[in-house]
């Protein structure tokens, strides 16, 4: 047995984390948007690299900044939606949705403003999904991939829920960098570059 992971699939709302959480479990996506009702939680089992791990992947769009009557941002307390007891982060934006992003960013900071003190580290991937409208993207791939890998010191990934791309590759990277950070002796190695052999299975 490998162990437990928690993992938060954050973003704004209609971004598609939930449709990237069923292709990955279930390998279906919804045709029609239906806004998630509050968090959600799934326990599915995976293998990977030989080893099971039972996973706590959680869903909501509860876990982000909201506008309140005077335009300032309000975010709920980090205890409410388990910032610091979570293992690793998938952030998702929409490529064709500035605000998405920014809103990506904003949680971003969050997640660092909260992490107790000595804390281990925990890997966040970003994931820019809806590569299958990459024509109406609002920024080059490039350019945004630098800034979050350089700039935010995070994975970057391009994803389509629809198309089922990617979606398996971000969750086998994010999952060999959680297990990679909990072992002090390999401190050195990152989460992009030398995690596409492993290998990743839905039980």
């Amino acid at each position: 047995m490998g162990g437990s992971l928690r993992v938060a699939v954050l973003g704004a709302p209609g971004v598609g984390k939930t449709a990237i959480i069923r292709q990955f479990l279930f390998g279906d996506y919804p045709e029609r948007h239906r806004p998630t009702d509050g968090p959600r939680l799934y326990r599915p089992a995976v293998l990977l690299d030989g080893a099971v791990y039972d996973l706590s992947i959680r869903d909501g769009d509860v876990a982000g900044p909201g506008p309140s009557p005077g335009g300032v941002e309000e975010w709920p307390d980090p205890k409410d939606w388990s910032l610091q007891d979570t293992d690793a982060f998938v952030l998702v934006y929409d490529i064709c949705s500035p605000d998405s992003f920014d809103y990506v960013k904003a949680l971003r900071q969050r997640i660092a403003e909260t992490r107790p003190a000595g804390a281990p580290e925990a890997p966040i991937l970003v994931v820019g999904n809806k590569r299958d409208r990459q024509r109406l993207r609002f920024g080059p791939r490039r350019a945004l991939a630098a800034l979050v890998r350089r700039g935010w010191r995070c994975g970057y990934l391009e994803c389509s829920a629809k198309y089922n791309w990617h979606v398996l590759r971000l969750f086998r990277e994010l999952l060999s960098c959680a297990l990679v950070r909990s072992r002090p002796a390999h401190p050195a190695l990152r989460l992009q570059g030398a995690l596409h052999p492993a290998r990743c299975i839905i039980m």
